[in-house]
């Protein structure tokens, strides 16, 4: 087996419809397999699946315990030389997995590949960042993200400085959609589940980087994402107290806690 799609679903039933439509008519050229984890939805989602896509493989999660979990539920039973791991709300460009399947063939150095998210109308999405500094979720959710410093250390964690036009090492890509092998698995291990939402993906791909391998924007392959940030239609005070918002920080509390005097990555790869 090539490749393992794995996407974790959680009362997203239209979307994933969407996402499954767009991977088979894909033609993708490689053998592979879709493992979808619904966590609990309670939605339909699971019959809509097995209903609509056989050939499918469902894991009914009875409670919704995360991103992670979910991930890590999959993987386990993953059976490809390479993963994909991905949201229901990114769909997938005709090619796009193969050029990342080769990349990672043709750079063993390469541990995981993250490609380029785009929006609907075409325009990228700030899906490649730098390890961040403790003060820019503080920064990004609040007016003091404004001011001089701050603005220029929220940029910079964004890669603002970078056109996304080049493939080129990252601290890490949002994983929203990624992909890594099996060998890079077995060195680094699965999703840490103590991140119930957000920072797994952080997290992962600073183990990447631990463990010796890299991490890859891939520009040449794109997929579509569909989220939208609704704290960008919020006043500020709505998004630093909103129940996503209070999950965010407590996965930003438990990853600075974790790599708390631990050796930093790569100078060029942090804020």
């Amino acid at each position: 087996m090539d490749l393992s799609i794995i996407i974790v679903n959680y009362k997203t039933k239209g979307l994933l419809k969407q996402c499954l439509r767009g991977i088979y008519a894909s033609r993708l050229e490689c053998s592979f397999e879709v493992i979808v984890i619904d966590s609990a939805s309670g939605d339909g989602s699971i019959d809509m699946v097995r209903h609509d896509f056989p050939e499918v493989v469902v894991i009914p999660l009875e409670v919704n315990r995360g991103l992670a979990v979910g991930n890590n539920a999959g993987l386990k039973i993953a059976k490809g030389r390479f993963l994909l791991v991905m949201n229901p709300d990114v769909a997938i460009f005709s090619g796009g997995v193969e050029i990342i399947m080769k990349y990672l063939t043709e750079h063993p150095q390469v541990g995981l590949a993250v490609p380029k998210l785009i929006n609907p109308d075409g325009s990228y999405q700030l899906s490649a960042m730098r390890f961040p500094r403790f003060m820019i979720a503080v920064w990004r959710r609040t007016p003091f993200g404004k001011l001089p410093v701050p603005a220029a250390m929220v940029e910079r964690f964004l890669m603002k400085d970078w056109d996304h036009k080049e493939t080129r090492p990252i601290g890490w890509g949002l994983g929203a959609c990624f992909m890594f092998s099996r060998k890079t698995m077995e060195i680094v291990g699965l999703f840490d589940e103590r991140f119930f939402l957000y920072l797994e993906d952080v997290d992962y791909c600073r183990r990447v980087w631990q463990a010796g391998l890299e991490v890859h924007y891939v520009t040449s392959a794109e997929f579509v994402h569909y989220h939208e940030r609704l704290s960008a239609k919020q006043p500020f005070w709505m998004g630093l107290f909103s129940y996503p918002a209070r999950i965010h920080m407590r996965s930003w509390i438990k990853y600075f806690s974790k790599y708390l005097g631990a050796p930093p990555p790569p100078k060029e790869l942090c804020v």
